[in-house]
């Protein structure tokens, strides 16, 4: 039985799985997301850190997030595809990046946030609920 949830890098030297659905997914339009990824939002899914397997070394830079928490960003060493995240302030969980899944359809977000941010050119879905701040709290 294949993994309901699977990615790479791009140079595929790692891997990622996961058998069960993630807890959240939604598109994040912070100024930190924005800048790690060169474009206007982070397409991310949370999971529990344990459903997720990796294979492959994954190198972790770590910068302060705007509510003060510290936000690990999990990366390729050789090709520096942006896979994971890890967050101060959800211990157990892990964040993985939509765009590396083998499957892109599978990411179904359920909400922008962080949309007082967002890059004025950002055209985002309508139909999907708007945050200001943080996914959730306010």
């Amino acid at each position: 039985m294949s993994p309901a949830f699977s990615g790479h890098c791009l140079c595929q030297q790692i891997h990622y799985s996961a058998d069960t659905p993630p807890v959240f997914m939604g598109n994040c339009h912070c100024r930190d997301c924005q800048r790690s990824s060169g474009s206007g939002f982070i397409p991310a899914m949370i999971f529990p850190e344990t459903a997720v397997k990796v294979t492959g070394s994954v190198q972790y830079f770590s910068s302060q997030a705007d509510d003060g928490s510290t936000h690990q960003r999990g990366f390729c060493p050789t090709c520096g595809s942006q896979l994971f995240s890890r967050f101060s302030n959800l211990p157990g969980m892990i964040g993985t990046k939509a765009g590396t899944l083998n499957q892109p359809s599978d990411f179904v977000p359920q909400m922008d946030f962080y949309v007082a941010s967002a890059a004025p050119w950002d055209a985002m879905n309508s139909a999907l609920p708007k945050k200001p701040g943080a996914a959730r709290g306010e």
